[in-house]
């Protein structure tokens, strides 16, 4: 019988260590800012159309698909929105 030959190991390269970014709060402010929509919008942040619809939570753009969360509004009547219009199973 012959013996296996040992598999040979590659090396593996280790890379560079990554720089950490520290960031303040007014980053923070200004990401929130690019998340979240104030007031009651009627054209879409991310492609100006006018064809969206307004849901208890969110803007729904129905021609790009893009949901804009708004500032003040509450996740629960969200939750019971899709609930209602049979979005969402209820559990």
């Amino acid at each position: 019988m012959k013996l296996a030959k040992a598999k040979r190991v590659k090396q593996q390269k280790i890379a560079a260590p990554a720089d950490v970014i520290r960031l303040g709060p007014e980053h923070t402010l200004q990401r929130a800012a690019k998340r979240f929509l104030s007031g009651s919008p009627t054209r879409c942040p991310k492609c100006d159309s006018t064809y969206v619809g307004r849901e208890p939570a969110f803007i729904h753009c129905r021609l790009c698909g893009k949901l804009a969360r708004i500032v003040d509004a509450p996740l629960e009547l969200q939750e019971l929105w899709e609930i209602r219009s049979g979005l969402r199973i209820a559990s």
